[in-house]
């Protein structure tokens, strides 16, 4: 059985969902990344870079959610297809994920959110450079149902990013294709399973004394 190491970001998502949409038998070990358990000896053996999400199968380690992806969808054939054009187009959406909303969104969670003293010249530069992503995610999805033709990991790497979109301060308005992937995305069992991996997370909506003790707790994941 795989062992899934994780917690509950986006990157811990991709590969929680991705082991749900492909109905493959997992365990669950939860990494405290808000104690430093990424940081301990026995985490490091299996991803010596001291981030989630990791995966052991059969005895083999795999770091990098990106890279778990890909090992995942080549060891069981699915959400990737297996001509070399219809691959590389799978990549190409992953690697942009990879790349670019996914650093560019955590820069703007970590400007706009927690970050002192608050520099709006910085805010807006990552604010900004994500939302420009997403609009190009927008153009491809006005043309697409999915992606890269099929639905793919491609889908699944980018939606965990963007479902948190508001964390960061960035705006959906105006991108109807996105919008409706995201629905469509938000609305798949297997998604709505895997981002309860390893426990559900729930975002204070209104900014009063929960939401401020939330966000003083989760500053941690930027600062280790």
């Amino acid at each position: 059985m795989i062992q899934l190491y994780t917690a509950s970001t986006p990157n811990g998502w991709k590969a929680s969902v991705t082991l749900e949409e492909m109905g493959l038998a997992y365990e669950v070990h939860p990494i405290d990344i808000m104690a430093g358990e990424q940081k301990t000896p026995e985490f490091l053996a299996i991803n010596p870079n001291g981030r989630i999400p990791a995966i052991v199968d059969d005895g083999f380690p795999i770091f990098e959610s990106g890279a778990i992806m890909i090992y995942l969808a080549e060891k069981t054939g699915q959400l990737m297809p297996s001509d070399s054009q219809g691959r590389s187009r799978v990549l190409q959406w992953l690697m942009f994920q990879m790349g670019g909303v996914g650093p560019m969104m955590g820069q703007a969670n970590l400007f706009y959110r927690y970050f002192e003293p608050r520099v709006q010249e910085v805010v807006d530069r990552y604010v900004n450079e994500s939302r420009r992503l997403l609009e190009v995610l927008d153009g491809q999805l006005q043309r697409s149902e999915w992606l890269a033709d099929d639905y793919s990991i491609a889908d699944i790497a980018n939606w965990c990013w963007v479902r948190l979109h508001f964390w960061g301060g960035i705006s959906l308005d105006g991108l109807d294709g996105l919008l409706r992937w995201k629905t469509e995305m938000d609305a798949r069992p297997a998604c709505q399973r895997g981002v309860e991996v390893p426990n559900k997370l729930v975002l204070p909506e209104v900014e009063d004394e929960e939401f401020a003790e939330f966000a003083s707790r989760a500053q941690t994941i930027y600062t280790r």
